[in-house]
């Protein structure tokens, strides 16, 4: 392990001299144009996944609490941009970071299918060096481990701690937090629970969501690349879903059993706030 960590490191330090040797401007910030992604860097030639359209309403801080609950909250997803500043999480949440503060705890990894029967327990950095790749368009969701909400709370929450969650929220509900961590073209087939919050921290994620009542045909063991390459181009205009591609900064709000499927572009960080009921509410 010690041994991979230290080539890995070798490696970023010898690209970092390459592109500067590369780059003649004084004006281009290598760092920056490195980093930019928090060191959680694709491949361009493993990004099988692709932004899509969006037909979701976008929605920035002008929007009040009222027309939230009014417009969307039971009746339809939205999309949220500058309503929040997590630039010092996502500072948190580069690859070197979360690496060198969390990289000796244990995580939880669930298979990447509807029901997420399989759990395997390995330490973060493992993940991160070992098993966080691209998905192959041939490999199944029941055959792909994926990171998202499975930690120890009181491990992980220093970090938590630091995110602030959208102003926007559900009388009689209160949120929850899930980290997670994926793959280039990794996601999660549909699904549905309760309503929630999910915000991009890195990389880039494409969302479909059909309300309750408009089932989507999928096959709950299959991913959502191949439900993309497969079925998305067979759709009638009336079966075609919500969705959109959101990156860094943004969020979207889903309304209470929406079904929804998710799609990484990139090598992605996330956090989700699901809301629940209070017991007392």
């Amino acid at each position: 392990m010690a041994a991979t960590r230290s080539f890995s490191l070798w490696i970023e330090a010898f690209f970092v001299l390459f592109v500067q040797l590369c780059v003649k401007s004084e004006d281009v910030d290598v760092h920056k144009l490195l980093y930019s992604n928090g060191g959680w860097y694709t491949d361009t030639e493993n990004l099988i996944a692709q932004p899509g359209p969006c037909n979701i309403d976008v929605r920035d801080e002008s929007l009040t609490q009222r027309d939230f609950l009014q417009k969307y909250a039971e009746k339809a997803p939205v999309i949220f941009r500058s309503v929040t500043d997590n630039s010092n999480f996502r500072k948190l949440c580069s690859k070197s970071s979360l690496v060198e503060n969390y990289g000796s705890k244990e995580v939880i990894l669930s298979s990447a299918n509807t029901y997420s029967y399989t759990k395997v327990p390995v330490s973060f950095q493992h993940y991160v060096e070992e098993i966080l790749r691209p998905q192959d368009a041939n490999t199944l969701g029941n055959e792909t481990l994926y990171l998202f909400g499975d930690q120890n709370y009181t491990e992980w929450e220093p970090l938590l701690d630091q995110y602030v969650q959208p102003p926007y929220f559900l009388p009689g509900h209160t949120g929850a937090l899930s980290f997670g961590l994926a793959g280039a073209g990794t996601g999660v087939p549909f699904h549905f629970h309760g309503p929630g919050f999910g915000e991009v921290i890195y990389g880039r994620k494409r969302w479909f969501l059909y309300p309750p009542d408009q089932q989507p045909a999928f096959n709950p063991n299959r991913t959502t690349l191949q439900w993309v390459m497969e079925k998305y181009p067979q759709l009638e205009e009336s079966e075609k879903p919500y969705e959109c591609t959101i990156g860094p900064g943004e969020i979207i709000y889903f309304p209470d059993r929406w079904w929804h499927g998710t799609l990484n572009i990139d090598t992605s960080v996330f956090i989700s706030t699901f809301l629940a009921m209070t017991p007392w509410a």
